[in-house]
């Protein structure tokens, strides 16, 4: 066991370095069994003790990337979601999509009357005679997780709207239901207390297989910003024009051509892109880089 490598988390925190948690996000990814043993063979080459996961994470990547993009793209989902940034406000657009895959209508920035003050609802969902207040709290880095403040405070938000805003008829009749979507993680007790407090949450891996990831490869919804074939400008000026998915592009070809990009790289595009949304993963199990 003294031979035992570490590896660093983003928040610090060390751990012995597990072959197969590797392996999982790979497959997760659609690689085949020989694409991973290859890719970890390299990886081991490369490991001295203390290494940060993301180093690790960048030697597969680049592997991946070098035969087969659109599976790199859907290896890339978890840094993708965080290129959204700096604002959070394409990752409450892209939180919409995902809503109105699962049957909802939305509305993005809605301003709703509270007792005491007015709030601005990231999205409002509704589906039937429920309703859906989402918060969407987005981080631009590894390592950060909703503590507990997050929950308080969303929760108190949510009965200060219901005390007023909500009483109206076009409201009353509905479920009410409020919901707090990240792009990382939620610490124990804002765990415990969402639960306690009736709030519903939506994490990276929470709730347990139904967490953001899993939504978003089941949905094939995945953002712009995955693609390996776009320079970081490109995803930013896509992004600014309000363009947030993948299938976006492939209905819409115009909008790479409006961005500067030439015919030939449009074909590189679109073909990971197609590739990307169409084919399902092998392997959607938990994993963790």
């Amino acid at each position: 066991m003294h031979n035992q490598l570490f590896v660093t988390k983003a928040s610090g925190e060390q751990n012995p370095f597990s072959e197969e948690k590797i392996r999982a996000s790979l497959r997760r990814s659609g690689a085949d069994e020989e694409q991973i043993d290859s890719i970890l063979h390299e990886v081991k080459q490369q490991l001295y003790d203390g290494i940060a996961t993301k180093q690790i994470y960048r030697i597969a990547f680049a592997l991946l990337k070098s035969g087969s993009r659109h599976l790199a793209a859907r290896y890339h989902l978890k840094d993708a979601i965080m290129e959204l940034g700096p604002s959070g406000f394409p990752f409450e657009k892209y939180v919409a999509e995902l809503m109105k895959f699962q049957g909802y209508t939305t509305k993005v920035g809605q301003f709703m009357q509270g007792k005491c003050v007015t709030h601005e609802i990231d999205v409002v969902a509704k589906k039937g005679d429920e309703l859906l207040l989402i918060e969407c709290k987005y981080h631009n880095q590894q390592g950060i997780s909703c503590n507990i403040k997050i929950p308080l405070y969303i929760h108190s938000r949510f009965n200060d709207v219901k005390a007023q805003e909500l009483q109206k008829p076009e409201y009353a009749s509905l479920k009410q239901q409020v919901c707090i979507v990240t792009n990382t993680r939620f610490t124990e007790d804002a765990l415990q207390y969402a639960g306690c407090s009736g709030i519903e949450i939506l994490g990276w891996d929470r709730p347990f297989k139904k967490g953001l990831k899993e939504l978003i490869d089941q949905s094939g919804l995945y953002p712009v910003t995955c693609l390996t074939s776009l320079t970081i400008a490109e995803k930013r000026r896509l992004l600014d024009r309000e363009t947030v998915l993948c299938n976006q592009l492939i209905t819409n070809k115009h909008l790479l051509e409006s961005i500067g990009i030439k015919s030939g790289r449009i074909k590189t595009v679109l073909d990971e892109a197609n590739r990307l949304c169409r084919e399902t993963a092998i392997d959607k199990g938990v994993s963790e880089r």
